[in-house]
């Protein structure tokens, strides 16, 4: 099933927080009992984006219902640290995804940044602790880090986007240790050496399957975790930006397909807007900002332009929140509107 899309502007004023607050409304009504938040009510849920629907609600000031999915984070915490990659689904899963395990520590200290609670943060260390622990086990001698493990072993294959995400996730469990006065078992070599892998090593992404490069995040997540300087990042949005970019609708999430997904262009604002392309995240902004159902004014997964024609008929609580925390990037709702800036 597909719609076609409303171009009609029916937002009052993409800066105006009030806004806001009906994703807020949306993403708690995913919220289940234990904490987690779903993608859509009651359906599957994954870490990964539990902690970013989690941040959506710290902007808009959410605090209890936001610790509430750290709670659920920590009754299904595994025994090595890691987490399962998917719950409330039909579909089979034993797998430990490794930025899935470490992601925790950007939720935790984007959640520390908005409200300052150093409590929250000592409660939450032995999980953050262990989490980071079983990441670390997962670096090869390369410096990049095994994408997940399945029952017994390492899956033979590393993921640039990924990878990416590890690295941030490891700057702010650093800034998190050194916060509360804890043990930091993160060495600096272990940083450079993921760093440098990401940097100079492109063999050792996509060895066993075809490469992701077709896929808008291995573009511009490396510059979202803080893997360049600006000058090298304006360089690399640069080669590619007409590959990506739909100048009508936003960022595509395959570079062949016709598809423009909010979540991926949410984080391109927000990536743009950490190098300074203020107005090209401005622009990208006002463009996605169409792409909501007009009966609800939540937004819709992606969008098929050359189909004019919404899908799938999805309403993600991690897209929401995407597009909070671009708005925040942006517009400055909060104290953590530099948050991706001073990572």
């Amino acid at each position: 099933m597909s719609l076609h899309i409303s171009k009609k502007n029916n937002h009052k004023s993409i800066f105006d927080k009030a806004i806001y607050l009906n994703f807020a409304k949306y993403i708690l009504s995913c919220q289940d009992s234990e904490g987690g938040i779903r993608w859509e009510p009651n359906s599957k849920l994954d870490p990964w984006d539990n902690i970013e629907s989690a941040m959506g609600l710290d902007v808009l000031g959410f605090e209890a219902e936001s610790q509430n999915a750290y709670n659920w984070l920590r009754a299904y915490q595994e025994s090595d640290g890691s987490w399962l990659s998917l719950f409330h689904s039909s579909e089979k899963n034993n797998l430990k995804e490794t930025n899935f395990s470490s992601y925790i520590a950007v939720g935790m200290w984007h959640h520390f940044k908005n409200f300052k609670d150093k409590n929250f943060l000592d409660e939450f260390w032995p999980v953050l602790d262990a989490a980071i622990e079983f990441t670390l086990s997962a670096q090869s001698e390369h410096g990049d880090f095994f994408w997940a493990k399945d029952n017994k072993n390492w899956l033979d294959d590393s993921l640039k986007t990924g990878c990416s995400s590890i690295y941030m996730s490891l700057l702010c469990y650093k800034k998190i240790a050194h916060e509360i006065d804890k043990r930091d078992r993160v060495s600096d070599t272990q940083i450079y050496n993921l760093r440098d892998c990401l940097k100079n090593k492109p063999f050792r992404f996509d060895r066993n399957w075809d490469s992701k490069e077709r896929y808008s995040m291995d573009w511009y997540y490396p510059i979202l975790a803080g893997i360049y300087n600006e000058s090298e990042a304006i360089k690399k949005i640069n080669s590619k930006w007409n590959t990506f970019i739909n100048e009508e609708f936003g960022c595509r999430c395959v570079s062949d397909r016709p598809w423009i997904t909010v979540a991926e262009t949410s984080e391109l604002i927000i990536t743009l807007n950490k190098i300074d392309e203020t107005k090209k995240a401005k622009d990208l902004f006002e463009k996605v900002s169409e792409l909501k159902d007009p009966k609800d004014n939540i937004f819709w997964m992606g969008y098929v332009f050359d189909d004019e024609k919404y899908w799938p008929i999805e309403k993600p609580t991690w897209t929401a929140a995407a597009y909070i925390l671009a708005a925040n990037a942006l517009c400055g709702f909060t104290s953590t509107g530099d948050f991706f800036k001073k990572l």
